[in-house]
């Protein structure tokens, strides 16, 4: 345990670090381009490009010590944001926030690129919990790992705002320096128990094994299913992620933007603390649907009226949810799937959600920007829709938010009655 609460301990400083300098960008790139379409693209990539490497990863996982496999992450990371921040200081400011020029694109890609490559390290931390926790208390620690997930949201989220807003981007990127610095320096002198590599013989020099993860999870019944499960609720996300950020700068400062975040990631911490407390139960897929039920409802309605408290309590008890729904997953697949073939599983199942998001960040952001937010501002959609979703300025993303919530509140429903949730939950049950 108490290597396990390093591994901790030095996630939630390189998480910390990744979020608040990613949170930062979506906010000054809105902020100095005004455009809705800049910050679903740069959300969308950032998701394609972990959906394009998380096999990857997670083949890297498998073949390597995880303590080496985060050295490495933390390393690669510290580069990229380096450069950026080299970036940020040689270039001048009108051709570093013109969309229509490269180099907008090219600094908010090499950020991306370091963002993308700490999640190495997510799914090293997954097969760490196995690796130092017995299966009774897995789904415990999946709850730490949440509420960790859930401190560096806070710390993120305000800050985020409050960097952007008070000390610029310039300071912005030599805090994440700094603080990329310090987790890789801890995580040098962390120590993992391994004896060894837990070689998977049919792993062998593949740099990417595609055909071993698919393997892997075939053999589990319904377990295909729940990563696709997994995979529609992350591709009806990706509205949210492409549109949350420009509807809370609509509506509030980018400070207290920043503080409302803040204050919802205690939800996240909540959440986690349950988890960690209570575990999923017995039927942790039964569970899985409720929370994504629940949630549904709450992203239909937490912007019905354009409301700041109706938005806080509702982005706070949607937060809420998230670790119950992330600690299932990582639970069901620690207990079923043999350790040494569970990077590559992780990382397929990250694939499979992150691929999702980036479909409907870059579908629903222009079709928000040129039809359904003009047409709600318009008095025709008043006229039409006001009833529904009221008065304001940020009506057209609350129009989308409330079908995402509905349709995955149906699809959530219909999942009940599917031989998928039959045979991954009984097979659950028997290992």
């Amino acid at each position: 345990m108490k290597s396990f609460y390093h591994v901790l301990v030095n996630t939630l400083v390189a998480n910390v670090t990744t979020s608040y300098l990613w949170f930062a960008l979506v906010f000054w790139a809105y902020l100095e381009t005004k455009s809705v379409l800049a910050t679903g693209i740069i959300g969308g990539a950032y998701m394609l490009l972990v959906a394009l490497c998380s096999i990857w990863f997670g083949t890297i996982v498998d073949r390597h010590k995880k303590r080496s496999v985060m050295l490495f992450a933390s390393a690669f990371t510290f580069v990229a944001f380096a450069l950026g921040a080299l970036l940020y200081v040689v270039l001048p400011a009108e051709a570093l926030l013109s969309l229509e020029r490269p180099w907008f694109w090219v600094f908010a890609g090499i950020i991306l690129i370091g963002a993308v490559v700490e999640n190495m390290r997510n799914i090293a931390l997954s097969t760490v919990v196995t690796l130092l926790i017995e299966k009774e208390k897995r789904a415990n620690a999946n709850g730490l790992v949440g509420t960790v997930q859930g401190v560096g949201f806070i710390v993120t989220s305000v800050f985020s705002g409050l960097s952007v807003g008070l000390l610029g981007m310039g300071w912005t990127l030599a805090i994440a320096c700094v603080l990329t610095t310090v987790a890789l320096v801890h995580m040098y002198f962390v120590q993992i128990p391994e004896r060894g590599v837990a070689h998977d013989p049919e792993l062998k020099k593949k740099k990417v094994d595609i055909k071993g993860s698919i393997a892997a999870i075939k053999v589990i019944p319904g377990l295909f299913g729940l990563l696709f499960f997994s995979m529609f609720n992350n591709f009806i996300g990706g509205s949210y992620m492409a549109l949350l950020d420009p509807y809370g700068l609509t509506i509030f400062s980018v400070e207290v933007w920043g503080i409302i975040f803040g204050v919802a990631g205690t939800g996240f911490i909540i959440g986690g603390l349950l988890i960690a407390k209570f575990g999923l139960g017995k039927k942790p897929i039964k569970t899985l649907l409720i929370a994504i039920i629940v949630m549904g409802v709450i992203g239909a309605l937490f912007t019905i009226r354009e409301s700041g408290l109706l938005f806080i309590i509702g982005i706070w008890l949607y937060m809420t949810l998230i670790p119950i729904i992330e600690s299932t997953e990582q639970t069901v697949i620690q207990r079923v799937v043999p350790y040494q073939k569970q990077g590559r599983v992780f990382g397929f199942a990250q694939a499979l959600e992150s691929s999702a998001a980036p479909i409907t960040a870059f579908m629903v952001a222009p079709i928000a920007e040129f039809i359904i937010i003009p047409y709600m501002n318009s008095e025709q959609g008043k006229a039409d829709l006001g009833w529904l979703i009221g008065s304001g300025d940020a009506r057209g993303i609350a129009l989308v938010f409330l079908a995402s919530g509905a349709i995955l509140v149906v699809v959530a429903l219909l999942a009940f009655t599917t031989k998928t949730y039959r045979h991954i939950s009984a097979f659950y049950a028997k290992s």
